[in-house]
């Protein structure tokens, strides 16, 4: 089911795709599409977001444990994409969402694994986004070290440190970009390698506010789930 209202936006018709493929094996805890988060299946909780947030229709990419996560999880409201190889890394799954997408659309690329996601932050993606670039959300560095400096200069590292943007998910990719970033698509990599060599084209929309923007790979990251 898509989200008429974002239809009659101006410029903000887009895709949301979430890459919920993996296998959670650091975790040990089965695919990451299943972690309980606030009474439900995280993947229904990333893929709400995005519906809610604006984006058109949602495209759920699933993988590691495909059945499993179809039963249990409500995804009646969103396409879901069965990704057989799912193995080769996350840069197949994303292929295979941009495939499924309508060609016409911007898409927003959401990991599964990030919690703090927000339909606020989707928003404000969509708000922000200029044609014929790439919009992504990004959140101000917490961690400092300050590596045994002296105490003036380690204030002076640590403000620089917090006032920092570092990039993260989600991504919105405008839709005259789309075959100019699946052509750099391989392995584990998603749209990194295109980011890279563009970044001229790439505005970071601060979501601070919204979370930390932090995914959780290891298990002593489980506690973003509270």
């Amino acid at each position: 089911m898509g989200n008429q209202g974002a239809d009659s936006t101006a410029g903000r018709r887009a895709t949301g795709i979430v890459l919920a493929a993996g296998a959670g094996t650091r975790l040990g805890m089965g695919p990451k599409a299943l972690l309980p988060y606030r009474g439900r299946p995280l993947v229904e909780v990333i893929a709400g977001s995005l519906l809610d947030g604006g984006c058109r229709e949602v495209v759920v990419v699933l993988g590691a444990g495909a059945p499993e996560v179809a039963t249990i999880a409500d995804l009646d409201r969103y396409r879901v994409a069965i990704n057989p190889a799912w193995r080769s890394g996350m840069g197949s799954s994303f292929l295979l969402g941009e495939q499924t997408a309508d060609p016409a659309d911007h898409l927003l690329i959401a990991l599964v694994d990030q919690p703090g996601l927000t339909r606020a932050t989707v928003g404000r993606l969509l708000a922000h986004h200029r044609p014929g670039r790439i919009t992504a959300a990004a959140y101000r560095r917490s961690d400092t070290s300050d590596g045994g400096m002296p105490a003036g200069h380690r204030a002076g590292q640590e403000s620089e440190q917090q006032n920092r943007l570092l990039r993260g998910h989600p991504l919105l990719i405008d839709a005259s970009l789309r075959q100019s970033v699946i052509a750099t698509v391989t392995g584990d990599a998603g749209a990194r390698g295109f980011l890279r060599a563009h970044p001229d084209l790439v505005d970071e929309v601060d979501c601070s506010d919204q979370s930390t923007g932090e995914d959780i790979d290891t298990p002593d990251q489980l506690g973003l789930l509270s």
